[in-house]
C-alpha cells in the first residue's frame, strides 16, 4: 500500500447525503476476484443513463472534475452493505481521499485497509467547501496528513481529527498484513520454540 503523507489534487463534488456502497459500486459488478477493474463501474447508476451513455447531468462526468483525486460529499458517506469493493472502486477510479461530515463505520474500516484517506469535517465547513469548489473550476485541495489540515484556494483551511492508529497506518503505507509482518522475527522465533514432534518427523 502506498504511503499517504500529503496530496494536492482536483476536488470533485457529489452533493448528496447517504451515499451507500451499492451506489458507489452496484452489486452486478461484484464479479472480479482482484481489486483492480472496479473503477470503470464506480457510481455507475449516476454516471450512465439506462442506455449506457454518459449522463451529462452527473457531476462526475463534467470536464472540470476529470482526473479528480479527492471527492467531497455529504453526511453518512459509505453507509449500507459491508462490501470492501466500494473502497476498491473509489481508489481504482483515482480517488485518494474523501471529505464528508460523516462516514459509515464499516466503510471507514475498509477504506483504511486500502489506503483511502477519509477526512471528517463539520457539515457547515463541508457546505462552504462545496460552494467554493462549484464556483472555482479546477479547484484543488491539499490534504496534509502529518499536520492534519485541509487547505485550498480562497483562503480555505480546516483542521481535521483522525484516529492515531489510522494515521500511523496511512503515513507508513501499512495494511494489516504488513503490520503483522513487522513482527516476522518474533513469529519465526515462536515457531522455532514450539515446533511439534510430528512436524520434525515429517521434515518440516
Amino acid at each position: 500500500m502506498e504511503k499517504f503523507t500529503r496530496l494536492t489534487a482536483v476536488a470533485a463534488v457529489l452533493n448528496r447525503p447517504n451515499v451507500d456502497t451499492d451506489l458507489i459500486i452496484p452489486k452486478q459488478f461484484l464479479k472480479n476476484i482482484e481489486r483492480r477493474g472496479y473503477g470503470r463501474h464506480v457510481f455507475h447508476d449516476l454516471r450512465f443513463s439506462p442506455d449506457g451513455t454518459p449522463d451529462p447531468d452527473c457531476p462526475l462526468n463534467q470536464a472540470r472534475y476529470q482526473g479528480a483525486g479527492v471527492l467531497v460529499s455529504l453526511e453518512n458517506f459509505g453507509c449500507g452493505s459491508s462490501r470492501e469493493h466500494a473502497a476498491w472502486a473509489l481508489t481504482d477510479y483515482g480517488f485518494k481521499a474523501v471529505v464528508a461530515p460523516s462516514f459509515g463505520d464499516i466503510f471507514r474500516n475498509n477504506s483504511l485497509k486500502n489506503g483511502l484517506l477519509l477526512v471528517e469535517l463539520p457539515a457547515e465547513t463541508v457546505a462552504g467547501l462545496i460552494r467554493l469548489i462549484e464556483e472555482t473550476p479546477g479547484f484543488e485541495l491539499t490534504l496534509d496528513l502529518r499536520d492534519q489540515v485541509v487547505s485550498g484556494p480562497g483562503g480555505f483551511s480546516a483542521a481535521f481529527a483522525i484516529d492515531p492508529y489510522a494515521r500511523e497506518m496511512l503515513l507508513n503505507g501499512w495494511d494489516e498484513i504488513s503490520l503483522t509482518m513487522r513482527k516476522e522475527d518474533r513469529l519465526a522465533a515462536y515457531e522455532a520454540a514450539h515446533r511439534r514432534p510430528w512436524l520434525a518427523a515429517a521434515g518440516s
